[in-house]
């Protein structure tokens, strides 16, 4: 069973016509959803976090700005990158929320979840909002698992283009926590390097300028999958950014859509061999909409059909 999380209201965080972290992003991804090919999907409407969820990664200060900026009209502008319109406060709870019901749902009833959220938040540390991000979702989700489930290996794998420094941060010190990433180096947040090992539940594996399916999948192949099969993961959990295509504006690599699907693959095989199949999947970056949409679709597609 694979499910989908999302709200409508994850189209209402609106930080202005320059961001290219937009609703678009949100409409393509569920358009390409709205397909015979994916009728199966069991579609589900996020619920709001708590802050109990909440604070379990991220600082009382931190949880209390975010809920408290409330603009009536227009943007507030957090910094350089990172602004929240009036829908702002409510997407983040929801996209945040949507993590720990997928959690939920998976761990007690088996299966698959893909949360088609934003805000995303792989980039949101314990204390600041950034890259777009208000508040770490998948951070949130794993929290979740660890203090509500009991579970003692959760697995995080992040293929988006930008390393997730703010997932990072909150589990440098958590050894139930294995997080790993390859991103391009150097790119923004400029953090991510191979000698950034947490206590040994951080791997890092940077991509330079102009890679592509090649060097992506060998990285994962040959240094993060056998450290993920390794700790033997009782629940997986993606951080799944898009923006690694060849079309992405943002940033400088060369996958495709095939690229997506070889990796979740992988992932599922992954889960199958040691989580009971259990996986929760959620939308980081991505900003080409073309691109984010036939990536999400093949992504997607995967795990429905794995």
């Amino acid at each position: 069973m694979l499910r989908l999380y999302t709200h409508t209201s994850c189209l209402q965080h609106d930080p202005g016509p320059a961001q290219p972290e937009s609703p678009a992003r949100l409409r393509a991804v569920l358009q390409a959803l709205d397909h015979d090919r994916f009728a199966a999907l069991d579609r589900i409407e996020a619920p709001r976090a708590t802050r109990e969820q909440l604070l379990r990664v991220h600082t009382p200060e931190h949880v209390e700005h975010i809920l408290s900026v409330q603009p009536d009209s227009g943007t507030v502008r957090l910094d350089e990158d990172t602004l929240m319109s009036p829908g702002s406060a409510e997407a983040a709870l929801r996209a945040a929320g949507a993590t720990v019901a997928a959690v939920d749902a998976v761990l007690s009833q088996g299966g698959r979840a893909f949360c088609a959220v934003r805000p995303p938040g792989h980039h949101a540390t314990a204390n600041r909002a950034m890259g777009f991000c208000l508040f770490n979702n998948i951070a949130v989700a794993a929290a979740h698992a660890i203090a509500e489930h009991g579970l003692k290996r959760v697995v995080i794998a992040d293929f988006d283009v930008h390393h997730g420094n703010g997932t990072q941060d909150i589990f440098a010190s958590e050894s139930r926590v294995l997080f790993l990433s390859s991103h391009q180096m150097p790119l923004y947040p400029e953090t991510g390097r191979e000698d950034e090992r947490g206590v040994g539940n951080i791997v890092n594996a940077p991509l330079s300028p102009g890679d592509g399916s090649y060097e992506f999948r060998e990285l994962w192949e040959g240094v993060l999958l056998p450290r993920m099969y390794a700790f033997k993961p009782q629940l997986v959990l993606v951080s799944a950014g898009f923006d690694a295509h060849r079309n992405d504006p943002l940033a400088d690599l060369r996958l495709g859509s095939e690229d997506y699907a070889w990796i979740t693959q992988r992932l599922v095989r992954l889960a199958d061999a040691h989580a009971d199949g259990r996986l929760v999947s959620s939308l980081e970056g991505g900003y080409n909409l073309l691109a984010l949409a036939t990536s999400v679709a093949a992504h997607v597609g995967e795990l429905l059909e794995a």
